[in-house]
C-alpha cells in the first residue's frame, strides 16, 4: 500500500511536470512574433545605425557599447514577458513610492550636467531613473484607474489621476527635463483616453493644458514672469522661427534640417556625411540621431525605421484591444502612446515640425537607460498579450 501511494505521486509529480511545460510551450505559443520581430529588427537596424554614426566621433563607435545595453535590454524584455502583468497591479502603490523617491533623490544627489541632474551613478555604470518612470508610471496609472473603474466617469477621478501624476511629472520638470516630462504627460492623457473619461471632461482638460502652454511660454514672459529659463523657451519656441537665430538659439534645428535634407534619397554613406563626420551637427548620435540616419542613409534609410515603428505600433495596439482586462488594456495603451510619442516628437524635431526636447529615438539614440527601458516596455506588452489570449481562450 506504502509503494502504491508513492506511485501515486511520483505519477502526480510528473504529471504537474508535463502541465508546467505545457503552460511554458502554450506561452510562448502565445507571445506576439511579429511584434517581437519589429523590435529585434528595429535594435539591430538601431545597432547598425549608431556604428555609422558614431565611427568618426573622438572615442570611436558607440555600437559595441550600445549592444551591451541592448542584450541587458533582452533579459529584461524576457523577464518581464514572464510575469503577470496583476503582480504590477498589486505592487503599484510601493512603485510609485520608490518612483517618486527615487526622482527626489537625484534632484539631491545626482551627477550634474550641463545645468541638469538626470543621472545616477554607481560605480562605473551610469543610467537615468526617469527613463525607467514612464514605464512605471504607466503601471501605476493603470492601478489607480482600474480599481476606480466603476466611477471612471466622474470628474473627481480625472483629476486624481492628474494629481498623482503631476507629482513625478513636477519632479522631473525641476531635473530639469522637459522632454521627459512630456512624455510622462503623454502617458497620461493616452490612460485617461483609454480608461472612458468622458469627453466633455477631457475636452476641458486639454484646454486648460494649452492654456497653460501659452501661458508659460508667451503670456508670462511678455509681463516679465519667467516659469523656464530663457534658453529653455528658446528651445521649445524655436521650431517656429528656425531662421531667428542661426548662430545662436535655432543652431541646432537649422543644422538638423540641412542634415536630414543632404542625405536626399539614399544618403551620402558614412564617409559623405559631412554634416555628422564634421560634427557640424550637435548631439548626432542621441538627440539627432534620426538627422544623422537620414544623412548616411537617406529617405530609404530613415523610411525603413518608420516603418518598423509603424508596425511595432500596430502590433501595440492590437494587443491593448486583446487585452484579458480592464488594468491590462489602460498599460498596453499608456506603454504605445509613449512609444509612438517619443519616436514623433525626436523625429518631429529634426525636421522643424516639433520643438527640440531631447526626447531619445527609441532602439537608435546613444543611452543605456533609454535602451533598456523600451525593452522592457515592450515585455510587458508581451505579457499582456500573452496573458490575454490565455484568458480568452
Amino acid at each position: 500500500m506504502t509503494i502504491e501511494a508513492v506511485d501515486r505521486r511520483s505519477r502526480g509529480l510528473r504529471q504537474n511536470g508535463r502541465v508546467n511545460a505545457a503552460g511554458r510551450l502554450g506561452l510562448l505559443r502565445r507571445v506576439d512574433w511579429v511584434l517581437l520581430g519589429a523590435v529585434g529588427l528595429a535594435v539591430t537596424y538601431g545597432l547598425w545605425a549608431i556604428g555609422g554614426i558614431t565611427r568618426n566621433d573622438p572615442g570611436g563607435s558607440a555600437a559595441s557599447r550600445q549592444a551591451l545595453y541592448a542584450a541587458a535590454g533582452v533579459v529584461m524584455l524576457v523577464t518581464t514577458t514572464l510575469i503577470d502583468p496583476g503582480l504590477y497591479r498589486r505592487a503599484a502603490r510601493a512603485m510609485f513610492v520608490g518612483l517618486v523617491g527615487v526622482m527626489a533623490l537625484v534632484l539631491v544627489f545626482g551627477a550634474a550636467t550641463r545645468g541638469s541632474r538626470r543621472w545616477v551613478t554607481l560605480g562605473s555604470f551610469t543610467f537615468q531613473p526617469s527613463e525607467f518612470g514612464k514605464v512605471l508610471l504607466a503601471l501605476f496609472l493603470a492601478s489607480f484607474l482600474a480599481n476606480r473603474a466603476k466611477r471612471v466617469s466622474e470628474l473627481g477621478v480625472a483629476l486624481g489621476t492628474i494629481a498623482v501624476a503631476a507629482v513625478p511629472i513636477g519632479l522631473v520638470f525641476l531635473q530639469p527635463d522637459i522632454g521627459t516630462a512630456l512624455v510622462y504627460s503623454a502617458v497620461l492623457a493616452s490612460v485617461l483616453f483609454v480608461s472612458g473619461i468622458r469627453w466633455a471632461h477631457l475636452g476641458a482638460i486639454g484646454g486648460l493644458a494649452l492654456l497653460v502652454v501659452l501661458a508659460v511660454l508667451w503670456w508670462l514672459p511678455a509681463v516679465g514672469v519667467n516659469v523656464l529659463k530663457p534658453y529653455q523657451t528658446a528651445r521649445l519656441t524655436g521650431f517656429t522661427h528656425p531662421d531667428s537665430d542661426p548662430t545662436g538659439a535655432t543652431y541646432n534645428i537649422n543644422q538638423s534640417i540641412t542634415t536630414v535634407g543632404a542625405g536626399g534619397l539614399r544618403g551620402r554613406g558614412v564617409a559623405g556625411a559631412t554634416q555628422t563626420r564634421l560634427d557640424y551637427l550637435p548631439e548626432h548620435a542621441t538627440d539627432f540621431a534620426f538627422a544623422s540616419l537620414a544623412e548616411q542613409r537617406g529617405f530609404f534609410g530613415a523610411g525603413a525605421l518608420l516603418l518598423l515603428y509603424l508596425l511595432i505600433v500596430w502590433r501595440g495596439l492590437k494587443i491593448v484591444a486583446g487585452a484579458a482586462d480592464f488594468y491590462s488594456a489602460i498599460v498596453a495603451a499608456g506603454i504605445v502612446f509613449a512609444f509612438l510619442f517619443q519616436a514623433f516628437v525626436n523625429v518631429g524635431m529634426t525636421i522643424g515640425i516639433a520643438p527640440i526636447t531631447g526626447i531619445p529615438l527609441p532602439f537608435v539614440s546613444v543611452g543605456g537607460s533609454s535602451m533598456i527601458s523600451n525593452l522592457t516596455a515592450m515585455g510587458i506588452l508581451q505579457a499582456v498579450r500573452v496573458r490575454g489570449g490565455r484568458r480568452r481562450a
